[in-house]
């Protein structure tokens, strides 16, 4: 079964509201808390809203908690471990993934489902191409299988030689794999495994993650980078003994 028959979509769909709306009865508060904790940290809305590409392509704003603050220079939407920019409040709402709960909306809006490919920011959906574009005739996930390989996506850009090419030529060509695959051989049960292991913080390196994308890892600074094609524009993240960085180091 995949996820293109109406029939599948419709037992997904079903799924959405009914653990979206259960979902929001219980951590409506916890929301609530998050988003004056994240108004008084970092002196802005708590809440992060920012425009993602959707179903069919179709623009949504994607709400999520704030914990970055903003960093003079820095423009780059990579984030990295270690970045400056988030604030001590923000790595534990990240940590906890407390910060992606305003995300349970916008599956029983519709804009997005509970497992499915993470929204992008316009400029890397743009660049689907062909088979790729497959991924847009479905509704975007709060989790799924590539975003539980790169659970600790954020470490792997820490690493990087170049940040934002590595996330664009590395990383993401793997997670369209991954996503496709998903697609193909979607099944109700797969989907509730997914949304376990997310809220059980199941451990990195699973197979479904590593036997879907030919089982590599992708190669680290110690390792050769493949080189940019299709980079659209320079990294904006200033770069420091050779290396590139998401941010610019914290003041002394």
């Amino acid at each position: 079964m995949n996820l293109f028959r109406p029939v599948s979509r419709r037992k997904k769909r079903k799924l959405d509201i009914f653990l979206a709306s259960l979902g929001l009865l219980l951590v409506w508060w916890l929301i609530g808390l998050a988003w004056i904790a994240a108004t008084i940290d970092t002196r802005r809305n708590g809440f992060f809203m920012q425009r993602r590409i959707g179903m069919n392509g179709k623009t949504f704003t994607l709400y999520k908690i704030r914990t970055m603050k903003d960093a003079p220079g820095v423009t780059t939407t990579v984030t990295c471990a270690r970045d400056p920019r988030i604030t001590p409040l923000g790595y534990l709402l990240r940590r906890t993934k407390v910060d992606e709960l305003p995300q349970l909306w916008n599956v029983l809006k519709g804009d997005m489902s509970f497992v499915g490919p993470r929204p992008d920011v316009e400029g890397f959906a743009d660049s689907l191409e062909g088979e790729q574009r497959l991924l847009l005739r479905v509704r975007p996930g709060i989790t799924g299988p590539a975003t539980l390989k790169y659970r600790d996506e954020e470490e792997l850009l820490g690493n990087a030689v170049d940040p934002e090419d590595f996330n664009r030529n590395v990383i993401w060509p793997d997670k369209v794999r991954i996503n496709l695959h998903y697609l193909r051989e979607w099944s109700l049960a797969e989907d509730l495994k997914f949304i376990w292991r997310t809220v059980a913080r199941h451990p990195k390196g699973t197979s479904w993650g590593a036997s879907h994308s030919n089982g590599k890892a992708p190669p680290t600074r110690s390792q050769k980078r493949p080189a940019s094609t299709s980079e659209r524009g320079k990294s904006s993240g200033a770069r420091i003994d050779g290396r590139a960085r998401c941010a610019p180091p914290p003041p002394n």
